[in-house]
Formats: structure tokens, C-alpha cells, sequence
């Protein structure tokens, strides 16, 4: 049987997820081709809540919503998740030390942006610990980015007073 622990109230099968953290699933962006013409604008402007943006649907929180709402010619196009370390972290130093991934101009914005080769995922981590992971087709190449950063979070947590 596979190793457990515990995150909330959920077991977390620690042989896929090593560092004990399952990034939380966001935003799931997926687009369909109807193929059937539809007067979008004349819909939305008759239903409430309702926008035009053409061949996009956002909003689902797991693939099966999104597919769901989508019914046809069904593609992911980006995920996004988010976890906490729940820790502090030293962005100039992570920075420094992953030049070559990293963009960090906190000037500009709190977070150090992290774009990840492999697997291709884009990570805004912040000194709070907090992690947004973009990019995704699959959901597992949010896990994967996740686990192949913790051991460099930890490397860079901060000492705290």
C-alpha cells in the first residue's frame, strides 16, 4: 500500500506527491467547435450574466466540468493550480541561484515568475509560500512542476525571527 498523509481532511498518496502538497486545481480553460452556426451576440445580449468571448470556455474547476460544459470537439488548452509551502521564501536568492527560469522585479510585481522546461509550466512563486503553477494541458504536469520546485523552495526558506 502506498505511503499517506494527510492534507486537510484528504489522504495524499505521498509516491505521487513526495513533498506531501497537492496544488489545488483553479481554472481549467478549454475551447470546442460546435460546428453549428449560433448568434452569440444576439445570445448574449438576451441572457443575463452571459458574455461574448467566442470559442472559449472558463470558469470549470476540474477537466470533467470543463468537458461537461463543453460537450464537443473537447481540447484543454491551460490549468491552473495553487498550493502554500507554508513557508516563507527568499525570492532574491532563488532568483540569483535559477537565473536562467527566473524573472524577478519586484518593483514590478511581488512574485518571481519561474518558467519551468520540463515540464513546459509557469510558477509564480511568492514570499509567502503561496504558488500559482500555469500552463498545464494535463493535470499531472501541475503536480510534476510542483514536486520538481519543492526541493528548491525549501532550499530557499526563509529563517524566520
Amino acid at each position: 500500500m502506498a505511503e499517506q498523509a494527510l492534507e486537510g481532511s484528504q489522504p495524499v498518496d505521498l509516491t505521487k506527491h513526495p513533498s506531501g502538497i497537492v496544488p489545488t486545481l483553479q481554472n481549467i480553460v478549454s475551447t470546442v467547435n460546435l460546428d453549428c452556426k449560433l448568434e452569440l451576440k444576439s445570445i448574449a445580449l438576451q441572457a443575463r450574466n452571459a458574455e461574448y468571448n467566442p470559442k472559449v470556455c472558463t470558469g470549470a474547476k476540474s477537466e470533467q466540468q470543463s468537458k461537461l460544459a463543453a460537450r464537443k470537439d473537447f481540447k484543454i488548452q491551460n490549468i491552473v493550480g495553487s498550493c502554500d509551502v507554508k513557508f516563507p521564501i527568499r525570492l532574491e536568492g532563488l532568483a540569483y541561484s535559477h537565473g536562467a527560469f527566473s524573472s524577478y522585479e519586484p518593483e514590478l510585481f511581488p512574485g518571481l515568475i519561474y518558467r519551468m522546461k520540463q515540464p513546459k509550466i509557469v510558477l509564480l512563486i511568492f514570499v509567502s509560500g503561496k504558488i500559482v503553477l500555469t500552463g498545464a494541458k494535463v493535470r499531472d504536469e501541475t503536480y510534476t512542476a510542483f514536486e520538481n520546485i519543492y526541493p528548491v523552495l525549501t532550499e530557499f526558506r526563509k529563517n524566520q525571527q
